[in-house]
């Protein structure tokens, strides 16, 4: 999982450091587009914690038959979910992106790439929702093969397109958003391949029309609560991006690549929250609720340990990192500070993740949004508000950095309480087994 989703990230960074090389605007354009993307994104995330929660815990009792309709059922809810979305987004694309702060030829570059992003989206949630039901079922290298795949046609066709070769004319920051979705396209192929043909997972709908809507009740029951929290730290990350927008171009484009390379180094905790669901539905579904204390405890340690690496790596290599993406020196200085003060409180954004998808996976999502909620609406938005009214930039990155540690604190103890409360309250059957 953590080549997979590197992979994965990897396209936000390719598409930075070739876009970063037409100027400032057009980096600046770029991360007006990066909230949204990673908000519409969150919604496949969801839809795919939902699909890999029902799947996996009917593929730890056993049950075969029910997997394969579950999983039939998760792939056609996706696509009716996501073809109206694209719509929609198409449609109301220019006023959020004037909500944000875009501005003249910003706002018209940013749409111009945000045109293609969203015809790439259904392909991407597609590839999402079937690669989780992949690794449900057990298979976790496939579906890394597909994302890594993905990302390295991304990784070639996105300067020629961008900077024009041969018979390819230079489309710009358009060429970036089609290489994006060109990847998508050959990636979700690819997927549908493994849930069709090779793992048989999909059956004849028409067997089972009438449990469709029970089935897609199931998995909108834990997607929606998953998605939305998920979307809670892009939303987050909006109301910086637009309190931010009022210091002028530069610190929004900086603000753009620090987050940009933040969610490149918080892969492992990614990892981590993708790959602690299957573990957890699987276990618990087979009545192995002490494996599931043991995971969640080691994926926190886990994570504080990565983000003190992290904060020793960018305080060593903080601003040549930032220099290989930035535009100019002072954007690469406005997002150095960034990567000076807020790496060392990433192991709070960690657990609050992990656990949030370990309880997607119990088939608690609400207490999985409120875990991702407890980040954002109790501690980011408010401190940052609050630091935008009394200093620069400086002092919304140390906002940022006490949020993060705060609902990290808050949200292990919590965690760690309810689970040993749910296997106690759930008798006998719970409690740990001897064997493997």
């Amino acid at each position: 999982m953590l080549f997979g989703i590197a992979a994965v990230m990897s396209v936000q960074l390719v598409d930075t450091y070739f876009v970063s090389r037409l100027g400032t605007a057009p980096l600046a354009a770029l991360s007006f587009s990066f909230p949204i993307a990673l908000t519409l994104a969150s919604l496949s995330i969801g839809l795919s914690a939902g699909a890999a929660s029902v799947v996996s815990r009917a593929f730890g009792r056993g049950h075969r038959r029910r997997t394969r309709r579950l999983a039939t059922d998760s792939l056609m809810l996706t696509i009716a979910v996501m073809v109206p979305l694209t719509a929609v987004g198409l449609l109301t694309l220019d006023p959020i992106l004037r909500v944000l702060g875009a501005e003249d030829d910003i706002l018209d570059m940013a749409v111009a790439y945000m045109r293609i992003w969203y015809l790439s989206l259904p392909f991407l949630v597609v590839t999402m929702v079937s690669n989780a039901m992949v690794r449900a079922s057990g298979d976790a290298f496939s579906p890394s093969a597909i994302m890594i795949t993905s990302a390295l046609l991304n990784v070639v066709s996105t300067p020629i397109l961008v900077f024009g070769a041969g018979p390819v004319p230079a489309l710009g920051i358009e060429g970036a958003a089609l290489g994006t979705l060109l990847a998508r396209i050959v990636g979700s192929c690819c997927a549908l391949y493994l849930v069709i043909w090779r793992d048989r997972l999909v059956v004849s709908l028409r067997k089972g029309l009438g449990r469709f809507f029970k089935s897609a009740g199931q998995v909108l029951g834990i997607g929606l609560p998953a998605a939305i929290g998920n979307a809670s730290n892009p939303l987050g990350i909006a109301v910086a991006t637009a309190v931010i927008a009022v210091l002028g171009a530069e610190t929004v484009a900086a603000f753009g690549v620090a987050t940009r390379l933040e969610a490149f180094a918080i892969l492992p905790m990614l990892a981590l929250s993708a790959s602690i669901g299957p573990m957890v539905g699987q276990n618990w579904g087979g009545d192995r609720a002490d494996r599931v204390q043991r995971a969640l405890k080691t994926a926190y340690v886990l994570s504080v340990g990565w983000a003190l690496l992290l904060a020793a790596l960018f305080w060593l290599l903080g601003r040549p990192i930032a220099g290989l993406f930035a535009s100019e020196p002072s954007v690469a200085d406005e997002a150095a500070r960034y990567l000076w003060i807020v790496p060392i409180s990433l192991w709070g954004y960690g657990i609050a993740i992990i656990a949030a998808g370990a309880y997607n996976a119990l088939g608690k999502p609400l207490i999985g949004l409120g875990y991702s909620l407890t980040r954002t609406a109790v501690f980011y938005v408010p401190l940052v508000w609050i630091a935008s009214r009394m200093d620069g930039s400086t002092t919304v990155y140390v906002a940022i950095a006490a949020a993060n540690a705060s609902a990290g604190l808050l949200v292990a103890v919590d965690s760690l309480f309810r689970v040993r409360r749910l296997a106690g309250s759930a008798g006998p059957q719970r409690t740990a087994q001897p064997g493997g």
